[in-house]
């Protein structure tokens, strides 16, 4: 999912999808990794890419918590710059139970 530059605030068209995600998941054990990502160019330090990157990373997960899905199911990575170019999003990896 995509983040505007600088904000760690998603939008409601993502809302649904978390909520539809909640819902496809809130009956098995699937484990989620949240895995944040800031452009160098949204912030002026590596330090602040991956705090950004951590606040949206958070974001989702405190947002998926609100659904139903516990907090021990979801892992959060803040990492930064992304090495592909695609920048200022929310990445969320379904991992085997």
């Amino acid at each position: 999912m995509a983040f505007p530059v600088g904000v760690a605030k998603f939008s409601g068209a993502d809302a649904e999808q978390l909520r539809a995600l909640a819902k496809r998941i809130e009956t098995n054990d699937t484990r989620l990794q949240v895995q944040g990502y800031a452009s160098g160019g949204s912030v002026e330090s590596p330090s602040g890419a991956r705090r950004l990157s951590l606040l949206r990373a958070l974001e989702v997960r405190s947002y998926l918590i609100e659904q139903g899905i516990k907090g021990t199911r979801i892992d959060v990575r803040a990492l930064g710059a992304p090495p592909d170019g695609v920048q200022d999003r929310v990445d969320i990896i379904s991992l085997a139970p």
